[in-house]
């Protein structure tokens, strides 16, 4: 088996532990309570303020892994509205009846890219067979979960599509959310990581040295969907605002490929 290691970080213990599945916590029946892939945070909350005045106020948004958040959901989490990375835990949820499939939008698109530290020289043209173990140099390859984060999933797929997956599986590390994996390229920790584009994007601290062509894995597609238990009138209005032109805007700006068609509102 290869020699992976899980790295957690404070906001999804934090994450975790706001909604411990032993007790979840009251929600305002006013308020709107959003679980959304760690990935979409940087948007996501330039358009919860954006939105405030036409949805009755700022939802209440918890990010994390999509995998994590649809467990959650499972399990009993009050959330009105579930924003996934990826189809596969949409499908997990609905086919269990715990989403309102007629609600079912999906709004986005993303790219997965190699990124390493800003000051690195590292490069190289991303195609079947290309060295990235050498590139590593004997370092970590930092990826989310790689069996259940769909960032980690969709990495995984482009590198055995691409045959080099299994001259890198013993190096990576492995965390929980693609932020997380993020976070170790931006800290020095690894050398290189895969992440979503957008990732990339809102981090400084990092640059991307290669693009993972769109043919080498599944489409990355965001679904977003209301709860079936959710009570909340304002949800619906929540979900009419994430296709609004304001939140095309934003969406764009932090490098999503927006889907789905404008709603005015």
């Amino acid at each position: 088996m290869p020699l992976t290691r899980t790295i957690s970080t404070r906001s999804a213990l934090a994450g975790l532990a706001a909604l411990c599945l032993a007790g979840f916590p009251a929600q305002a029946q006013d308020t709107i309570t959003v679980f959304a892939a760690a990935s979409l945070k940087n948007a996501l909350d330039k358009i919860n303020d954006a939105c405030a005045a036409e949805v009755g106020g700022k939802a209440t948004i918890s990010y994390a892994a999509s995998s994590t958040l649809a467990k959650q959901i499972e399990q009993g989490a009050p959330a009105d509205v579930f924003m996934s990375a990826d189809l596969d835990w949409m499908a997990y949820l609905s086919d269990k009846g715990l989403i309102r499939k007629e609600t079912e939008t999906r709004p986005l698109g993303n790219r997965i890219v190699l990124i390493a530290p800003a000051a690195s020289s590292a490069g190289i043209e991303i195609e079947s067979g290309f060295d990235l173990a050498g590139l590593l140099g004997g370092g970590r390859l930092a990826m989310a979960n790689v069996d259940a984060v769909p960032a980690g999933k969709y990495g995984k797929a482009a590198l055995e599509k691409l045959g080099v997956w299994g001259s890198v599986e013993h190096t990576v590390a492995q965390a929980e959310n693609v932020r997380a994996a993020l976070a170790l390229v931006s800290t020095g920790e690894a050398p290189l990581g895969i992440v979503y584009q957008t990732d990339a994007a809102a981090d400084p601290k990092v640059k991307i040295i290669g693009t993972f062509p769109e043919d080498s894995h599944p489409p990355i597609v965001y679904p977003v969907a209301q709860t079936t238990e959710s009570k909340n009138d304002q949800a619906p209005a929540f979900l009419k605002c994430l296709q609004s032109p304001e939140a095309r805007k934003f969406f764009e700006a932090e490098g999503f490929t927006v889907l789905a068609p404008q709603i005015s509102n």
